[in-house]
Parts: structure tokens; sequence; C-alpha cells
């Protein structure tokens, strides 16, 4: 009898046991004019350009869109066949040919067809002009035979109509500026 009225004790001890509640306190503060008045301040200055502004896809040329489409393609195309052809001065600045070397492409290749299979094609998926410098950005989707991620390819193309860029990244639903 005496072990049930414990029991019974120490379970009505631990039923009753009360949550440990934290509040916390936010000063309220009365908007001043001095307040109101740098509000009012703010507001009339001028906000900062967006750095990018999104293009219409029919914005663009058709022959400028197939030049990007182009060069990406070519470049993760590379991965199916083992052989890539260099870009030309006329196709891409200086910085990009130095940097896209064999070795650089088939490190990239050897891991993107063990995570993601065989490279099928790109989908023209967004355009949006960079303001600082008049960059184009070509947003592609790359499409692989393995569904286990969606990556993203984006084609850099400056003024003269040349490759100033190219990235390949996770593909992201919203737009994140991410330069060199």
């Amino acid at each position: 009898m005496k072990k049930i009225i414990l029991v019974l004790t120490l379970s009505l001890f631990i039923s009753c046991k009360s949550k440990k509640v934290v509040t916390t306190t936010l000063p309220i503060t009365e908007p001043t004019e001095e307040t109101t008045t740098k509000e009012a301040e703010d507001a009339l200055e001028e906000k900062p350009a967006a750095p990018f502004t999104k293009l219409n896809l029919s914005a663009i040329k058709s022959f400028q869109k197939q030049k990007a489409y182009d060069l990406g393609k070519r470049l993760l195309n590379t991965c199916n066949t083992s052989k890539f052809k260099p870009y030309t001065t006329s196709e891409a600045s200086q910085s990009v040919i130095n940097n896209i070397t064999i070795e650089a492409i088939s490190k990239i290749c050897t891991r993107y067809r063990q995570y993601y299979g065989d490279f099928i094609d790109l989908q023209l998926v967004e355009i949006y002009k960079l303001t600082d410098d008049q960059t184009i950005v070509y947003r592609y989707k790359a499409l692989y035979s393995k569904k286990v991620a969606n990556k993203e390819l984006r084609v850099y193309m400056d003024k003269t109509n040349r490759m100033s860029a190219i990235k390949t990244m996770d593909w992201e639903e919203q737009y994140v500026v991410k330069r060199n």
C-alpha cells in the first residue's frame, strides 16, 4: 500500500511540473516629432537602383540567345563527349579562355557525371541585365539524365556580345546576383 501511495505521489509531482516561461518586455516608444521627420527625410532620399533588371525573353534578339546557348552547351556537352573546342577571342573574353582549362573541365565533368548522369540540354528560364556594367545574364536550367538535383548554368555576355563569365551552380528559384 505504501508503494502505491509513493508511486501515485511521484506521478502527481511529475505531471504537475510546470514549464518554465521566459518573458521579455519590449520598450514602447512613442513617435516624436524628431523621429517622424527623420522617417520623412529617409523616404524622400532616392533609393539606389536595383543591381539588375529582369528582361523579357523576347527583348533579346534570337541570334544573341542562340550564341549564349551554344557557348554554354558546348562546355557542358564536353562531359558527354570528352572533347572540348576552346573558345576563341571573338566568342569569349581572355579571362574566360584562360580559366577554362582541360584539367578544370575534366575535374568538373567527373563529378557531374557521377552525381547527375549525362548532360541532356539547356532550358532558357530568365534573362537579366546587370545595371553596373550592362552585362546580360542568361539563366539556363541544365537538364541531366539523373533527376537528383537541378543545376543552373549562367552565361554572362558583355556589351560586345562575348562571354565574360560562365558559372554552374545549384538551381535557385529566386535569382541571386553572384558575380565572379
